[in-house]
């Protein structure tokens, strides 16, 4: 019986999570483009660099490549990103629940420990997507860097990106960078849900006897805990991000590891090149977290299912 009751309390949880995924990246996703392209960018020998700032690069994109442009790599966002956000609050839950004491509590420790495992969990779709994502995304800046010097890049679309690094490095190859990654998410995850948890607590809760919070504290709880765990952890996505990049415009440095890669950056670039792109990942993650929060609590997929919530 109480296995059964597992199954059928999982199944709304991965649906809600999967739903809020992809309402979340469509609205976000043209500032995540920003966000790659930021972070991707190296600084010139003579202090030159292709975008000033995250508005000027939202220009730039999109006047190169227009409103579709904004929007490359969402195909395999969107598509990965149900499994991946499903994973990710839904095994939350499930340690969460579990790493209660006896007494029915969840001290601090516990509640990221939960964070963490669950972070660990979403890696193993996490980072093809990401890896697959932040191709496509950067596409456009390495075009534009080589057409400056006279070369002409073909198009690429994540089919073949996938279908090369197979054939080259077989399932592995999908996984480049899944120890940034990992570093990441689990750093993330450890920050946010405890957070959430916390100030979502502090919210005005449900008529209807449930105890949960109201949809729309839900909401500003994702985002204030998105935000801050974004920037708290933006140096990892930088250097996820540089490991991740397969094509590198000329005369950019190509990284061997995460060691590597966080000396060269901080010898040749400075302490702040680990927060590039932290403002307009703040921006990102918070209504996408926002978002997703509230969709997981307003409980859509228990009024699809005709599941009355407790």
């Amino acid at each position: 019986m109480g296995d059964k009751q597992t199954e059928f309390s999982l199944l709304p949880k991965i649906i809600n999570g999967g739903i809020a995924g992809i309402i979340g990246v469509s609205c976000v996703f043209p500032l995540d483009l920003v966000k790659t392209r930021l972070q991707n960018q190296q600084i010139g020998p003579n202090g030159e660099r292709m975008y000033t700032s995250m508005f000027d690069c939202f220009k730039k994109t999109y006047k190169a490549e227009g409103y579709f442009g904004m929007y490359r790599g969402s195909a395999v966002n969107i598509l990965l990103i149900t499994p991946e956000k499903a994973i990710k609050l839904a095994a939350n839950d499930f340690f969460r629940h579990h790493l209660q004491t006896r007494e029915g509590t969840l001290p601090m420790i516990r509640q990221m420990a939960a964070g963490g495992l669950a972070g660990f969990c979403q890696i193993i779709i996490t980072t093809p997507m990401e890896l697959l994502k932040i191709q496509m995304q950067d596409a456009g800046r390495v075009a534009a860097q080589a057409k400056s010097t006279g070369k002409v890049i073909p198009k690429m679309t994540a089919t073949k990106i996938a279908i090369d690094l197979l054939k080259k490095h077989g399932i592995i190859g999908l996984y480049k960078g899944i120890g940034a990654t990992m570093v990441r998410d689990v750093s993330f995850s450890v920050v946010y849900f405890p957070l959430f948890a916390t100030l979502n607590d502090l919210g005005p809760r449900k008529k209807d006897g449930s105890g949960e919070a109201v949809f729309w504290c839900s909401f500003l709880s994702g985002c204030a805990a998105g935000s801050f765990a974004a920037l708290a952890v933006n140096p990892c996505d930088v250097v996820k991000t540089r490991l991740q990049a397969l094509t590198k415009a000329d005369g950019e440095r190509a990284y061997s590891g995460i060691m590597d890669a966080t000396i060269k950056i901080m010898k040749y670039e400075g302490p702040l090149a680990f927060f590039k792109g932290g403002a307009c990942r703040m921006i990102v993650i918070a209504p996408l977290f926002g978002i997703a929060q509230m969709v997981y609590y307003l409980g859509v997929a228990e009024a699809l299912l005709g599941i009355k919530r407790g």
